[in-house]
């Protein structure tokens, strides 16, 4: 779907605009059910983890696809990480070096994930995949893909944001689901329930009646101590900037301002002044996301300065039961051992 910002009444009650849409996203879910029960194009010679997602927007599929990576090392595994690259505008695979690329040539996600392991964007997924096979992997997480049928996925693992859920839980342009709940559940493995809140419940009851499993994770910030008890201004361009100012209010921050961008916000000189003004204006500190933080790699200006100046807040993404992310990976070679000896 075109644009950063998912229109407010998607997380509201359904009314008149979701029912004025309901033809549009009648149509748009059996495009997208027939596209989810086709035959897969193709598949290759290692174990394919997708981490996925039901709705449009962010529910925490970069840092669990960061957790999942590291856990396959300490199996033994090369992970290697499939990604479109935001906006999808590398046709050919391209290898991201996190030193090299810029957050605006492959994505602020993209850059988050080679740093955790080797990752390359590109239209065509099972090309990427098989290009980081050729360069040693063999363990291939893809970052999104559950809905498109492209790459044959021998585990899907969902990730649910507690937090927002699934909204009004109708289908684009109605509601930010990607594709029916029912047909989406049916191909997914297991839901990665992320954080606390009750608006996922209809999801956690939908993987009830399906049989899928239900896992718990939570996101934890690091580095939050250098910036508790401070009066802060608090900025951000990603899909839930509530949730950021949520976490920093948690963890004792003073938000004394904040100022919210669009999702994959590309940041420019103006930005960065106004935020500088105001924070010397006010005595603030200024804070951010460690996802912003990778769009501020300017060397030199008024974007260089934002950056010096800045609080970065990683975070990282643990499971309540670490038996649990074991087994995702014990899976999921489980099944492609078994799609080997029925070749």
């Amino acid at each position: 779907m075109a644009g950063n910002e998912a229109p407010p009444f998607w997380y509201e009650k359904p009314g008149f605009n979701a029912r004025l849409l309901a033809p549009a996203a009648l149509v748009y879910g059996a495009v997208a059910r027939r596209r989810m029960d086709r035959d897969v194009a193709a598949r290759v010679n290692a174990p394919v983890l997708c981490i996925g997602n039901l709705t449009v927007g962010g529910t925490g599929k970069t840092p669990t696809a960061i957790t999942i990576a590291k856990a396959a090392e300490k199996h033994r595994y090369r992970p290697g990480i499939v990604s479109r690259g935001y906006g999808g505008g590398h046709v050919r695979p391209h290898r991201v070096d996190p030193e090299l690329d810029t957050a605006r040539s492959v994505g602020d996600e993209a850059l988050l994930l080679a740093r955790a392991a080797p990752t390359v964007i590109g239209a065509n997924r099972a090309h990427s995949a098989q290009a980081l096979i050729d360069d040693g992997a063999d363990f291939i997480i893809m970052d999104d893909g559950f809905q498109s049928r492209s790459l044959h996925m021998d585990y899907a693992l969902i990730t649910l944001d507690a937090r927002r859920g699934i909204g009004n839980g109708r289908v684009i342009p109605a509601g930010p689901l990607r594709a029916p709940l029912r047909d989406q559940m049916r191909l997914a493995d297991a839901v990665l329930r992320i954080g606390d809140g009750d608006r996922g419940d209809r999801v956690i009851r939908a993987a009830a009646r399906a049989g899928k499993p239900v896992m718990q994770a939570h996101l934890r910030p690091a580095n939050v101590r250098a910036i508790s008890g401070r009066q802060v201004l608090a900025y951000c361009g990603i899909g839930d900037p509530g949730k950021f100012y949520e976490t920093l209010h948690h963890y004792g921050c003073m938000l004394a301002a904040t100022r919210s961008f669009g999702d994959h916000h590309m940041f420019t000189d103006a930005d960065a002044r106004a935020l500088i003004g105001k924070a010397d204006a006010e005595g603030l500190e200024l804070v951010t996301t460690e996802k912003d933080a990778v769009r501020l790699s300017h060397r030199e200006g008024p974007l260089a300065e934002l950056r010096a100046r800045t609080h970065v807040l990683p975070v990282a993404l643990t499971f309540e039961t670490a038996a649990d992310m074991d087994a995702i990976i014990t899976a999921t070679e489980r099944r492609y051992q078994q799609r080997r000896l029925e070749r």
